[in-house]
């Protein structure tokens, strides 16, 4: 089936979740899309969507030769791609819409144009290959209103709450630019469900300073935004 796949000029072999969203988030645009391996067994395989300031992944599994995607079936593999050259409108567990648009190619052209090294010297001494240690901020990102508890006051308050790298913002609304309050996961100890409060899809995010309280619309919401949030605070 794979084999099948590599004259899909989007497929992306074993592009990773993480490489994927950073590649459709610095260089594709809204509706971009490509498809990759699962890590969930050979005949499984990951759509992501880049859907403005975010990227989605779904599910396709081949099963009996046959291409399941979402609610559809298809035969074939150029059933498959005739379904996309459409340009489908695809609905998410968070009711997010997103058209996919454009196919983000497997293989893009790269300018060949690079910098003569001029100064190469050693700044420090002694070092060796133990002392590499490769660092980079998390990619992922996810957007979306939640009702938060309020500090003080002990009120519900919708919010729009945006999760970027290693900042979760929060804003008194969507079309607002400044944020009330940004949290760095980093110093977040605990995110897990929680029952202590009178609502329904509720979960927690525990810091030094102060537990927040957050719900979701939806139980699938709530435990898509748990489930992200600790990818966070172990990435």
């Amino acid at each position: 089936m794979r084999d099948e796949l590599e004259s899909l000029g989007w497929y992306h072999h074993d592009l990773s979740r993480h490489a994927a969203e950073a590649l459709l988030l610095s260089n594709g645009s809204d509706g971009s899309y490509l498809l990759r391996n699962s890590n969930e067994g050979p005949s499984c395989f990951a759509l992501s969507v880049r859907a403005k300031d975010s990227v989605k992944h779904f599910h396709v599994k081949c099963v009996d030769q046959t291409y399941v995607f979402g609610f559809n079936q298809f035969a074939s593999l150029q059933e498959f791609v005739g379904h996309f050259a459409n340009q489908p409108l695809l609905g998410s567990d968070t009711g997010t819409l997103i058209v996919l648009k454009s196919p983000y190619p497997w293989h893009v052209e790269e300018p060949s144009i690079y910098e003569s090294v001029r100064v190469h010297t050693a700044i420090q001494t002694g070092r060796t290959e133990s002392d590499l240690v490769a660092n980079a901020p998390s990619l992922g990102t996810k957007e979306g209103y939640l009702v938060k508890q309020g500090a003080v006051v002990k009120n519900w308050k919708q919010r729009w709450f945006t999760l970027h790298r290693h900042e979760l913002k929060y804003f008194k609304d969507k079309m607002f630019e400044e944020p009330i309050r940004i949290l760095d996961l980093r110093t977040c100890s605990a995110v897990q469900f929680d029952y202590s409060q009178d609502r329904v899809n509720c979960f927690c995010l525990v810091f030094p300073d102060r537990t927040y309280y957050l719900c979701a619309k939806t139980g699938v919401e709530a435990d898509e935004w748990i489930k992200f949030l600790r990818w966070k605070l172990v990435s």
